[in-house]
């Protein structure tokens, strides 16, 4: 494969993934709620100027948490479109995910604390 081929194959990905942050964008609510708080981390890192550590594991963090909710979206996606009806097995995997993005969210919130009291 050459360099244009490759280019053109990165782009394209790129585009995929483009068109999938759009979509839940406007479909997910949870993915802008996470993405406000984000937001209102790097606001509050920029006041309270924390140790470097701390703010690369809340920027990094808060990037998992939304990586999280996008692959929760994904699995909620996947099983409305394969069956609107309900089986325990649907269930579990949407709970699942879901379960994921609380034990990100519950994490992020431990790194919170950790960078405070890094503050003191």
């Amino acid at each position: 494969m050459n360099l244009a081929d490759e280019m053109r194959r990165i782009l394209r990905t790129a585009g995929y993934s483009l068109d999938g942050w759009r979509h839940a964008w406007r479909e997910e609510k949870s993915l802008r709620q996470w993405a406000a708080v984000n937001l209102a981390a790097w606001l509050a890192l920029a006041v309270l100027r924390p140790p470097l550590w701390a703010c690369a594991l809340i920027v990094a963090h808060g990037l998992l948490l939304l990586a999280f909710e996008l692959v929760n979206s994904a699995i909620e996606a996947s099983i409305d479109y394969i069956s609107t009806e309900h089986h325990p097995l649907a269930k579990a995997a949407k709970d699942s995910g879901s379960a994921a993005v609380a034990v990100m969210g519950l994490g992020y919130m431990v790194t919170w604390v950790f960078a405070l009291l890094a503050l003191s």
